[in-house]
């Protein structure tokens, strides 16, 4: 499970670090894991760093120094080494060090910067650090805008792209209303992995992120992102000793007569991630829908061990009623789409342990705020929402965030495909969710496993498969993933 820290715990950190071996070994070491980067693309690409033609955008900060000082080892192998300056001021003494090794600079222009930028093999993009706001200025916004936010050579950032402010990766980046920034094929990044790393929109212009060791002393994490691994540890995979009953009960009423569609996709969710035994208390009118898909269900009341909820309801009239004999029963609960809309009312009061899975709307109505305060920044809003509601939250979107009430660390689901961004995805969600929680594991887990498992089925399938077919494929992928946890019978 790797984690990410905002800017402030990184300051300290570096400058602990500094007080103890001196600020030009700090940025020796930055530059020499940045060198032996690019070192191992050109050998595998071109053969070796001799003769590569590299172009260093320089920025006057220290970014720009862990740049030039990269540059001038990569000259010293046999590169021609071509330095934009993005300001006059620069890192003196590495400018120094990269002039002696036979690096050249560039006109100040814009113009000269991209032509150069045409012809090189690798860009090295050095202008801002981790201070940075959104956006580039002057000179270097207008460099963005000739070449592009991804220059056409092989392109490496220093520790971030630039134009993308580390605790802020929500900016634009695309469309007619982006900032200018640069976006990278691997981003080089010290110490430990930064927000906009970890956080859609900045984790896709980041491209491959390597993690160079400086000697940082321990900082407290902001995210903790789950792999494929963290998700096979956990995921509960019955023994011998367990039965239909033990490995859980999943209730599930979800659909209405206009949504039906609902009712089956949360069933199968449930039912293709391994629930022991389902209890279907829905609406009516789904009810054939789901006969005909999941034969194994049981219909009608009876005892559960966690609730699906929420899916595809359509009569507000009753909603209210529907929601409150539910929570009656103390177990916990997964709540989606039109469940969602009661929890502001002071008479809902929910079980412990339960699970909100709403999308940036859904969340902005539970906070009374817009969807666009959510998007700017979803961590705050994830963590409002669970302090708030006393239940974890998993806010569904591009980076799908786990937020537990009271925890300052939220947990980031495995990334997928974008071609799970479709109507239903999050009732069939809302159905693996269940499943686990059904299991015994916490809402935090269950929640950050179910979106990680759909992603990773997501990722080995590339769509567009609609969702009650990805549901399918989660047996599959389960047992892949948990292959060395499996026991006979």
């Amino acid at each position: 499970m790797d984690e990410a820290y905002a800017v402030a715990p990184i300051r300290d950190a570096e400058q602990a670090a500094i007080a103890a071996v001196g600020e030009d070994a700090l940025m020796q070491r930055a530059a020499r894991g940045l060198a032996d980067v690019i070192a191992e693309h050109l050998s595998r690409t071109r053969g070796g760093v001799a003769g590569a033609r590299i172009v260093l955008l320089a920025g006057p900060g220290n970014n720009g120094g862990d740049g030039l000082f990269a540059a001038a080892r990569l000259a010293g192998l046999g590169a021609t080494v071509q330095v934009w300056r993005s300001q006059e001021q620069v890192h003196a003494a590495g400018w120094r060090t990269l002039l002696d090794a036979g690096g050249m600079q560039l006109g100040g222009d814009a113009e000269a910067g991209a032509a150069a930028i045409a012809d090189a093999d690798v860009v090295v993009d050095a202008l801002l650090g981790i201070g940075g706001r959104p956006g580039l200025r002057d000179a270097a916004a207008e460099l963005a805008r000739l070449v592009g936010p991804k220059p056409p050579a092989w392109t490496v950032a220093v520790d971030v792209p630039s134009g993308i402010a580390v605790d802020a990766p929500f900016a634009v980046l695309r469309g007619a209303d982006a900032v200018p920034h640069l976006e990278a094929d691997t981003t080089v990044t010290f110490g430990g992995r930064k927000l906009c790393q970890v956080l859609q929109p900045g984790r896709a212009a980041c491209g491959r992120v390597v993690v160079v060791d400086i000697g940082l002393p321990a900082m407290p994490a902001a995210v903790r992102c789950w792999n494929a691994a963290d998700v096979a540890s956990i995921w509960p995979v019955p023994t011998a000793d367990d039965d239909k009953y033990s490995r859980g009960t999943v209730g599930i009423d979800t659909g209405s007569p206009r949504y039906p569609g609902a009712a089956v996709l949360s069933t199968l969710g449930a039912l293709y991630s391994g629930a022991g035994f389902i209890r279907f208390d829905g609406a009516e009118a789904a009810k054939q829908a789901v006969l005909m898909r999941a034969p194994s269900v049981t219909y009608g009341v009876g005892r559960v061990s966690a609730w699906v909820l929420g899916c595809g309801w359509d009569d507000r009239k009753f909603n209210r009623d529907r929601l409150t004999a539910r929570l009656s029963d103390g177990v916990p609960c997964v709540l989606d789409a039109s469940a969602l809309r009661l929890l502001t009312s002071a008479d809902i009061v929910l079980p412990s342990g339960c699970l909100l899975t709403p999308h940036a709307g859904e969340l902005a109505r539970l906070l009374n705020v817009t969807r666009e305060q959510v998007q700017a920044n979803p961590i705050v809003a994830a963590r409002a929402a669970a302090d708030r509601f006393v239940a974890t939250v998993l806010l569904k979107g591009a980076t799908q965030i786990v937020a537990t009430p009271g925890e300052a660390v939220v947990q980031l689901a495995v990334p997928g495909p974008a071609w799970t961004a479709q109507a239903g995805s999050g009732d069939t969600l809302a159905g693996v969710a269940g499943s686990l929680l059904a299991a015994g594991l916490s809402a935090a887990v269950a929640g950050v496993a179910a979106a990680s498992i759909q992603a990773l089925v997501a990722s080995g399938h590339p769509g567009p498969y609609p969702p009650d077919v990805m549901a399918t494929r989660l047996p599959g992928t389960i047992r892949r993933l948990t292959r060395p946890h499996q026991q006979k019978r």
